[in-house]
């Protein structure tokens, strides 16, 4: 097993309908408003950007992000990632009944030497930090969207 190696899925219902939800996500410089951890997002063109990302482990990611695939029709954001970590991450949007079902998938291998050096020792704690950001994320997200409800539940 290629300890440096990570393979990442989350799921999230929102109350929000998929049109708004994929217009969100695909607005990438406006992260930093409402997802906590995204710290600092550079638009370098229309489809690149280099994002600062710390969530609660002090250290910090950055990495540039190229966008590979936006298709509206479908519900799809695919970009290829290089930097701190190297790989692809991807947004998909779909309908579930009036709101959305959103999935984020992302594999990636750690390029900075710090976690590289604690990959085995500080592999639980680096998946506890990224699944906190997710949570951070969809709450973000949905208080962004305005479709925040007291009892809403998160599927992960």
């Amino acid at each position: 097993m290629d300890w440096t190696r990570y393979r990442f899925r989350s799921l999230w219902t929102l109350p929000v309908p998929p049109d708004t939800v994929y217009e969100a996500l695909e607005r990438v410089e406006d992260y930093p408003r409402w997802w906590p951890q995204v710290r600092e997002v550079a638009r370098r063109d229309d489809t690149t950007g280099v994002l600062r990302v710390r969530s609660l482990l002090p250290y910090d990611l950055t990495f540039t992000a190229h966008a590979l695939r936006r298709d509206r029709a479908a519900g799809v954001l695919r970009s290829s990632l290089t930097g701190d970590i190297e790989g692809w991450a991807g947004w998909t949007v779909t309908a579930v009944g009036p709101g959305s079902l959103v999935r984020y998938d992302q594999v990636v291998e750690v390029r900075k030497a710090l976690l590289r050096r604690f990959a085995v020792p500080g592999r639980p704690l680096f998946l506890a930090n990224h699944r906190l950001m997710m949570r951070a994320g969809r709450r973000g997200l949905l208080a962004h969207l305005g479709g925040d409800r007291p009892g809403e539940r998160r599927a992960v």
